[in-house]
């Protein structure tokens, strides 16, 4: 299912959404003409929280790398897969948390995110997994989903299924995505080479944050849906 646009309008034009796509895009750019070492040096390992780290580029300190990686990504279909899912459903989410607090909200989101798939990585992940660079927005971007879940659960999401576009009631849609990540999640800690590289995990941390945290920061409610 390829999502393409929701139903529910904005009260302003999204800032911080679109600064954020910016950011993303520019590092994307820069990734492009970069070596593998350079963009290694930026993205997050599990091991530096507790070490050692196998096979690791020479890298920045965790806490730094917590940051740097959320706006790293590992190819063009997972930069394009995550800037559309955050400009469908991110400019709703701000509109109703205002834009610092999504800011904060999003960066949050993706420290949950990383925490949580350090968390499961360093207990059944093994020491070669934990020294894997991990880097994307997905883990952000998640918790946008889990955010815009709770606050918008009626409105519809015109998706691509197939050959066919079809409105999608965004808790089917988003509740399909979260199932589908938990269900991949388990199964890449059993067989740990099936996750073909995806943190799982990251994306079901953080779309259980934004799901919590959304209405303590929301300062109004969304634009009800136009159809």
């Amino acid at each position: 299912m390829l999502p393409l646009r929701d139903n529910v309008p904005t009260r302003r034009f999204p800032v911080m959404t679109v600064a954020i796509i910016a950011a993303n895009s520019v590092v994307w750019f820069w990734e492009l003409g970069a070596s593998e070492g350079q963009v290694d040096r930026y993205a997050f390992y599990p091991c530096d929280v507790s070490g050692p780290c196998l096979q690791a580029f020479p890298h920045l300190a965790w806490w730094e790398t917590a940051f740097s990686s959320m706006f790293l990504h590992g190819g063009w279909a997972h930069i394009l897969g995550n800037m559309l899912l955050l400009w469908i459903f991110g400019n709703n989410v701000e509109d109703a948390l205002g834009s610092a607090r999504f800011a904060l909200f999003y960066v949050g989101g993706g420290l949950a995110a990383t925490a949580g798939q350090t968390f499961v990585t360093l207990h059944y992940g093994g020491a070669l997994a934990a020294s894997v660079p991990n880097l994307g927005a997905s883990g952000a971007i998640a918790a946008v989903l889990g955010a815009y879940l709770v606050l918008l659960p009626g409105a519809s999401v015109l998706t691509l299924v197939g050959f066919f576009i079809v409105p999608v009631p965004a808790f089917v849609f988003l509740g399909v995505w979260f199932l589908f990540q938990l269900w991949e999640g388990g199964f890449s800690v059993t067989h740990p080479s099936s996750g073909g590289g995806v943190a799982f995990f990251a994306h079901v941390f953080g779309f259980v944050y934004g799901a919590v945290v959304a209405r303590l920061l929301a300062v109004r409610p969304p634009v009800r849906p136009s159809w």
